[in-house]
């Protein structure tokens, strides 16, 4: 049985990956993912984990170790954000290319410049096409339970992708919060000891991520592509399995109050917690809102968004992030996209907020869905409002 304790969430995070009898961690402190690392060190030097850390010089060496290291078979964890996860960019995409279950929490944080070590979603919106599977969490429980599925969906034979698990850096990482962390006993029973099909050994040497002509490359990505594609059925039982066994569920898409409601706000992160209290609030006013939160943000589930919208009248996004002299918000963008086709679809007004770490409060969040409603009444003249902006 689980113990229920008060601890940071980036502190219980890395209980996680202890329970997850991590083999192998690849280490390069950045703020505010750093406390992840730390105790990570701890729990290695103290001898309550048996794995291999690895401080490295930077995080583009941290992901290159962790190609190493999981291309040999060890079961393989690092953590990074913001420009970390920039320095990381060209070796994301290796890693996916080459099929291997690395495990990567980001403590999600904005890009210079100016410098800010503070959460926005910029470093995740960056990362979206490196053919990672991408997790969003909202607080710290659903991160401790997120990382012990990602081990599982990463290392599931009909997988073999690596994962990253999405937390607001400060508003999620440096937390302290309630956590029901399970014992070794169920984790072990839940997360069965990795077994890879093809791994590197001197006795049998194999080439890995190998040179592509083009005569092969176009194929070797639409194989890829497939791969990522045929994913959720596996992430969806690996959830439901979990929520058998811990008794907390998870889905791509998840709805707050969203019965009849012909308006809808559309949250990821940590925020969404927030949101949910300005939708209590107005719809104790008689204001029809509900609320959309993503769960999966890779592969981007089409389907269960278009079931969640499908009788709504008015979609408000909030995105983290700007797509600098694009359509507006990138997450707007692509929920614009995924609706195009459809005959029927909501007026989508986009927004965005909360960048650099500035708050939004409940009041904000109230002041966005009734602007968002009056704008999709009258027309949105820009192609995105942002948030609370002093001009």
């Amino acid at each position: 049985m689980g113990k229920r304790v008060g601890v940071e969430v980036s502190i219980a995070l890395a209980d996680a990956v202890k329970l997850a009898d991590a083999d192998v961690i690849a280490a390069y402190p950045i703020t505010p993912q750093t406390h992840i690392v730390e105790h990570l060190a701890e729990l290695v030097a103290e001898g309550e984990l048996d794995a291999e850390y690895i401080p490295v010089e930077s995080e583009h060496s941290a992901l290159s170790a962790c190609l190493g290291s999981a291309a040999a078979g060890a079961r393989t964890f690092t953590a990074t954000a913001g420009q970390g996860l920039e320095l990381m960019h060209e070796v994301l995409y290796v890693a996916s290319g080459m099929r291997l279950p690395i495990i990567m929490a980001v403590a999600n944080r904005a890009l210079s410049s100016p410098l800010s070590v503070w959460g926005d979603h910029s470093d995740a919106m960056a990362v979206r096409d490196t053919g990672w599977i991408q997790i969003f969490t909202e607080n710290g429980q659903e991160v401790v339970d997120q990382i012990i599925c990602a081990f599982r969906i990463a290392e599931d034979p009909n997988v073999l992708l690596p994962v990253m698990v999405h937390l607001d850096g400060f508003n999620l990482s440096h937390v302290i919060e309630p956590i029901e962390m399970p014992t070794e006993e169920e984790v072990c029973d839940f997360l069965p000891v990795r077994r890879n099909p093809l791994t590197l050994h001197p006795s049998k040497p194999v080439a890995m991520g190998d040179f592509a002509p083009p005569v092969v490359y176009t194929e070797a990505k639409w194989a890829q592509e497939q791969a990522m594609m045929a994913v959720k059925p596996t992430i969806l039982d690996i959830w439901d399995d979990f929520a058998k066994k811990f008794g907390r569920e998870y889905k791509p898409v998840e709805c707050y109050k969203c019965d009849g409601a012909k308006n809808l706000l559309f949250t990821m992160g940590s925020f969404s917690e927030t949101a949910m209290t300005a939708v209590d609030k107005l719809r104790d006013a008689g204001v029809d809102i509900g609320l959309i939160r993503l769960r999966l943000w890779r592969p981007f589930p089409f389907e269960e968004f278009r079931a969640a919208v499908k009788n709504a009248e008015t979609l408000l996004v909030l995105d983290r992030c700007i797509s600098s002299g694009g359509p507006g918000g990138p997450v707007a963008s692509e929920l614009k996209a995924a609706l195009y086709n459809e005959e029927k679809k909501p007026k989508v007004v986009s927004f965005v907020g909360g960048l650099g770490g500035r708050d939004i409060t409940v009041a904000g969040f109230e002041k966005i869905i009734l602007d968002g409603l009056e704008l999709a009444a009258k027309g949105q003249e820009r192609e995105y409002e942002i948030v609370g902006v002093r001009e």
